[in-house]
């Protein structure tokens, strides 16, 4: 990070723990940069725009999806790294990168996935990151995936099952033993959060499903509408809404700044395995943790579980799994070269192609399979198809 010299207990590009296939040094850029820039070319990062952060993709235009979601998240991110003098690519990277993994339909499709391949270990988002960037981006002759730093690797593995922990070396020690990643992954997380709280008042707010009474009776938003209101009288609801959202959003990153200080200070790490061995660093304060509650319970209970956000989430989930049956009884029904590695590895195959599809890819993959038969006749008349047909394929 030119111009910027980092504290002793940040990631390192110049120490890093390496590459999975060695490569010759990336200068002039750092380790983490080409990490970064790695990520931002790559085939899964391409497709976070057609997929379901809240809001099913073509339901509007200015709707979060996975892609402005994990910009929105490195931007956070990067800037609490700066305040920090820790590694500005790491985290950026990271961040970048922590979505890759995910399903088409969001949360959704992921719980539909991880039913399907129960019998075959499971499905973990997370994990499933990890595998885009270890295994499935098909970019490089010397190599499968990305060949990312450990230390990149390490932040996208946010969490992990015991059992798979087991299978990745020295990638899952830390889950076993209970140990921390770096202080650069700790915050890329704790961004992430930052960033889908905010961003699922203000996508709830402009979908009609939530109102600004709604949130008018938390006091974490109330407190700053009365500010803005007493600075700025008569301001249009979207403008008092973006005002309102910057400021809670300053106001968690100043909370978490501060108590990730005081940490350090008590643990006084001298370098990032310090970090590492140390409990937690990275953190919200407590009154911070009860002050934000209650906007979660709100999200949760008003928009996530809102009648009309469930019925789409619902049929989203049938198509996932509908598409999983299909491919698991019938193989050739896979692109060639899926159905070449489901003769290598079984569902696990699968399981990659649906994950690594678009919303309005798996919606047409749905149809074309069920034909014109019941099923996909009723699927063409539900909001989840609404739009998907209209222009290209993402």
């Amino acid at each position: 990070m030119a111009g910027v010299r980092l504290v002793a207990h940040a990631a390192d590009p110049a120490a890093t723990r390496g590459r999975r296939h060695p490569e010759p040094p990336a200068a002039p850029r750092s380790e983490f940069q080409r990490d970064r820039d790695r990520i931002v070319h790559c085939t899964a990062f391409r497709r976070l725009e057609y997929k379901t952060q809240v809001f099913v993709n073509h339901e509007g235009d200015l709707f979060r999806t996975r892609l402005t979601h994990s910009i929105e998240v490195a931007q956070i991110a990067r800037s609490i790294a700066r305040r920090l003098a820790l590694d500005e690519d790491l985290i950026e990277a990271i961040s970048l990168a922590h979505d890759l993994g995910h399903t088409p339909f969001g949360h959704a499709g992921q719980d539909a996935l991880a039913q399907c391949m129960a019998p075959w270990g499971g499905f973990e988002h997370n994990l499933q990151s990890l595998r885009v960037v270890d295994e499935l981006e098909q970019r490089y002759g010397a190599f499968d995936g990305l060949n990312l730093c450990f230390e990149t690797r390490e932040g996208i593995l946010k969490h992990c099952s015991a059992a798979n922990a087991r299978l990745l070396g020295d990638l899952g020690e830390r889950f076993l033993q209970r140990r921390q990643p770096s202080l650069e992954a700790q915050l890329a997380n704790l961004a992430d959060e930052i960033a889908y709280d905010h961003h699922d008042v203000d996508d709830g707010l402009r979908s009609g499903l939530l109102t600004l009474a709604d949130f008018e009776g938390l006091d974490l938003f109330a407190e700053h509408a009365r500010a803005v209101r007493e600075r700025f009288p008569g301001l249009a609801e979207r403008r008092l809404v973006h005002e309102v959202l910057r400021r809670m959003i300053d106001e968690r990153i100043e909370d978490l700044l501060a108590q990730t200080r005081e940490r350090i200070a008590r643990a006084a790490p001298a370098d990032v395995d310090a970090v590492r061995r140390a409990p937690p660093l990275a953190a919200f304060s407590e009154p911070m943790l009860a002050r934000v509650r209650p906007l979660k319970q709100l999200l949760h209970g008003r928009l996530y579980r809102h009648v009309r956000v469930v019925a789409v989430m619902d049929e989203a989930r049938e198509v996932v799994s509908e598409l999983f049956r299909r491919f698991l009884a019938d193989p050739g029904l896979l692109p060639d070269e899926h159905r070449i590695r489901n003769e290598a590895i079984g569902p696990r195959a699968v399981s990659d192609y649906i994950a690594g599809m678009t919303d309005r890819f798996a919606i047409r993959e749905y149809l074309r399979l069920a034909g014109d038969g019941p099923a996909a006749r009723a699927l063409l008349t539900s909001p989840l198809a609404a739009g998907a047909l209209a222009g290209r394929i993402g």
